[in-house]
């Protein structure tokens, strides 16, 4: 009995503690549950609702670019796109070789592709072509039952309605490269465009808008079954430019396929109404993607399309920067509005000769006759007096060899030499030849088209330390109205008034005047006139063997053996408004190419002035009738 006593007392202390366990790890299941269940409900709610519902980014509508006047420049456009989604199709190649007799599909196609499939879920559709005509869009549907798993895509591309004429100033955008991801999710939507240039580089951000968001519900292979919900995203900003494009495409028009360019700005607020560089390229290319023949065919052009000449084409200023060096002579008071000097045609120095353009020399010149007739040998007598430090300090003040800051990247900075900076460069002395030739503006000087427009502007707005710009206002997409611009007060570059306006009144000569080089391009309508002076750059030595047989002129020489053909000038005379630039490469004179196409932009811009009262615009065909030319030099 006590045996049987012992056994059921262990048999019930067994019992209790089993029993025990099990209420413990029972209490601790149902915990869990409960913890899981109602404390931790809505944490896993959540996980479940994203393992079923997948948030997209929806791209935003990219601002629009306009000019001044708010006529558009870059806009957004339907891109129908042809998608492949290769589960609705059993045989790739089948649907691709029923595709190729409705649209063009080669072998790069059938490569890509087939590149696509591999590293894609077949469900997610490929994009075949982007930017159709509708033409073919219409051939593709009328198609589809004969080609299976071919579908029609409506999105938004970038496009631009004048093509070539404001590549120079709107660049263009293109897809993301890898370089370009900076973590924003914007820029890893498929076919997503940035600017990758001009303006479209510049103002990228604000332009680029908030993207939208699209909740859709997918199922366990990531296959979207339904949209659950939408919210567009914000368009970016529209960006207004100080660009007025149909002066934009008269000057392009006038320009034509020549090598060159030409900057229109207001002389008094910096805007530049005008920025062309030609030959030019059609950024829509761009947008839609380059063939490699294409892209040979703009690299290898020796007229540089893809170049914006306006701001990074570096030339020698030739006869345009006499009036540079006048005004530091008559700042250091080493010529008056009196002095004279007498031109014979040529000068020495040691034993070297330097040249005048005109063979038998001009006689007796003043400040005023040297600037209207172009004379070289009374620049090169100032220039020795006055040397080429000098020189380049007041070339500095009026804009010359700096970078201006004018928005658009790529610009140059050109050059203006001192002593200290051949020594440094060259690690050699300066020689004062090389200041005779800078006096007339060659030798190791170079300046930009965009510079010329500025220096010109500060010579005659009353010495005013103006500086360029492109951008009027950048204003979110829902506002009602641009707000009227501000402009800065301009800082004096403190030359002396007096000095300005003989400078001013010599340049006014030089179209009006008679013996001037380029009165030939004179204005002869009432309160049209301009004033500007002619310059004449050489690219190639002449030898002294050649002058005494008789210089070649620029027509019997290759294109890239011709001198190049400057101009700058300013309208109207009586109350300066405008100034502009024009530089021709290999043109030939500057009183025969660069003067007549100035002219005809000076006369167009004064035309369209609003508080003429003018008409606004005039045909194209008037800007392709060049102006009568000159065979004076400049």
């Amino acid at each position: 009995m006590h045996r049987d006593g012992d056994r059921y007392r262990t048999f019930s202390r067994r019992s209790i503690v089993l029993f025990g366990g099990k209420v413990v790890l029972l209490s601790g299941l149902v915990g869990r549950m409960y913890y899981l269940q109602v404390i931790e409900a809505e944490k896993y709610k959540t996980l479940a609702d994203e393992n079923r519902i997948s948030l997209k980014l929806l791209a935003p509508k990219r601002g629009r670019i306009l000019d001044r006047f708010g006529r558009p420049m870059a806009v957004n456009q339907q891109n129908y796109r042809v998608l492949l989604i290769p589960e609705n199709t059993k045989d790739i190649a089948h649907t691709l070789a029923q595709l190729g007799k409705v649209i063009p599909v080669d072998d790069h196609d059938l490569v890509r592709v087939k590149r696509e499939i591999k590293r894609r879920r077949r469900f997610l559709p490929i994009i075949l072509r982007e930017n159709m005509k509708w033409n073919d869009v219409a051939r593709i549907e009328v198609n589809t039952a004969e080609i299976p798993g071919i579908v029609i895509d409506v999105g938004e591309t970038r496009f631009y309605p004048d093509g070539d004429h404001a590549a120079s100033v709107l660049g263009y955008v293109s897809g993301v490269s890898e370089k370009d991801l900076t973590g924003d999710p914007l820029l890893e939507l498929p076919g997503f465009r940035i600017g990758k240039a001009g303006m479209e580089k510049v103002h990228d951000l604000a332009l680029r808008g908030k993207s939208g968001t699209s909740q859709v519900e997918v199922n366990a292979f990531g296959r979207q079954i339904r949209e659950l919900e939408r919210r567009e995203g914000l368009p970016g900003a529209e960006t207004w430019l100080t660009i007025d494009m149909e002066l934009q495409k008269f000057v392009a028009t006038r320009l034509g396929n020549e090598a060159a360019s030409a900057v229109v700005m207001d002389v008094h607020t910096g805007e530049v109404l005008s920025l062309v560089s030609t030959p030019s390229f059609d950024p829509n290319i761009f947008n839609r993607g380059l063939s490699r023949s294409e892209w040979k065919e703009l690299a290898s052009n020796p007229r540089t399309p893809l170049n914006n000449k306006a701001i990074a084409g570096q030339y020698a200023p030739g006869s345009t920067f006499k009036m540079v060096v006048a005004l530091a002579a008559l700042e250091k008071g080493i010529v008056t509005p009196k002095t004279r000097h007498f031109c014979s045609g040529e000068i020495e120095l040691g034993d070297s000769t330097f040249h005048c353009w005109k063979k038998r020399g001009h006689g007796s010149m003043d400040l005023v006759s040297a600037i209207t007739q172009s004379c070289d040998v009374y620049f090169y007598e100032i220039a020795k007096r006055t040397g080429i430090d000098r020189i380049s300090a007041m070339a500095r003040r009026l804009g010359l060899g700096q970078i201006l800051d004018i928005e658009l990247s790529g610009e140059r900075k050109g050059l203006m030499p001192t002593r200290a900076w051949k020594k440094k460069v060259k690690r050699v002395s300066w020689q004062q030849g090389e200041t005779l030739l800078a006096g007339i503006g060659q030798g190791f000087i170079l300046t930009t088209p965009l510079q010329l427009a500025v220096m010109t502007s500060r010579l005659v707005n009353g010495g005013k330390a103006v500086k360029p710009h492109l951008t009027r206002h950048v204003v979110p997409f829902d506002a009602v109205e641009p707000p009227l611009p501000v402009y800065p007060e301009f800082a004096s570059i403190g030359i002396h008034p007096p000095h300005l306006d003989l400078v001013k009144k010599a340049m006014a000569a030089v179209p009006n005047s008679p013996y001037g080089t380029a009165y030939r391009s004179r204005i002869k309508e009432a309160g049209f006139k301009f004033g500007g002076k002619t310059g004449t750059v050489q690219v190639r030595r002449i030898s002294k063997a050649e002058r005494e047989v008789g210089v070649k002129k620029n027509k019997d020489l290759e294109w890239r053996e011709r001198d190049h053909a400057l101009f700058v000038g300013y309208a109207p005379v009586q109350a300066p408004r405008y100034a502009v630039s024009v530089v021709v490469e290999h043109g030939g004179g500057g009183s025969s190419t660069a003067a007549p196409i100035a002219k005809d932009i000076l006369l167009e811009v004064q035309r369209r002035d609003p508080s003429r009262g003018q008409s606004a615009g005039r045909s194209q065909d008037q800007a392709k009738k060049p102006s009568s030319k000159s065979a004076k030099k400049g």
